[in-house]
């Protein structure tokens, strides 16, 4: 699980080259502590000779399957799976028992990794978190409803390799963008 394919590869070096072709480059990047996490940024900084980034496990992603547990497996037929890992994040997010961290405590761990990045993210900085789905659609839930209430629908339909953009100014972090992929050839978009 934690290793891109040869298409998530190729998804990074797609977002890589387009920031290439916009002259994109960040002033500080980071990643979570997963190795897709670093893979990723590293097909994708390589494109526009960026600097090395840092880690920060803060955007590391839940553990999913411990969360759906072993009666249903990602390999079975899709669908059943979603809807029982749906359940199962359903269950996580009100607060029942579960065998990973707490939502709450992924929550406070999510929040704090983009308060840093909102920290370095100074007047006329450009920052590139480089993480997993979960967190993605944590933080644009929080942006939007001021709460997680928006994390599981969100969470559903996040493509591998899309951009969310925040600007952070006056006013606070706002969220710009969600999910944008049209660097992704639509042969190639996958989700999450």
């Amino acid at each position: 699980y934690d290793q891109l394919s040869a298409l998530g590869t190729r998804q990074g070096s797609c977002l890589g080259l387009a920031w290439e072709a916009a002259d994109f480059r960040p002033h500080w990047s980071v990643a979570g502590s997963l190795r897709r996490h670093a893979q990723t940024a590293v097909a994708v900084l390589d494109a526009v000779d960026g600097d090395l980034y840092d880690v920060d496990a803060g955007w590391d992603e839940y553990d999913h399957l411990a969360l759906a547990g072993e009666t249903v497996t990602p390999t079975t037929d899709p669908r059943e799976f979603q809807a029982h890992l749906d359940a199962a994040l359903g269950a996580w997010v009100s607060g029942a028992p579960s065998p990973v961290e707490s939502f709450a405590e992924f929550s406070a761990r999510v929040l704090r990794a983009l308060d840093e990045a909102v920290a370095q993210a100074g007047s006329g900085r450009r920052v590139a978190v480089f993480t997993s789905g979960g967190p993605i659609a944590l933080v644009a839930s929080h942006l939007l409803a001021g709460d997680a209430s928006l994390f599981i629908p969100l969470n559903r339909v996040v493509v591998n390799a899309s951009v969310t953009t925040l600007i952070v100014g006056r006013g606070g972090t706002r969220l710009l963008t969600y999910n944008e992929h049209g660097h992704v050839p639509a042969d190639q978009v996958t989700f999450r």
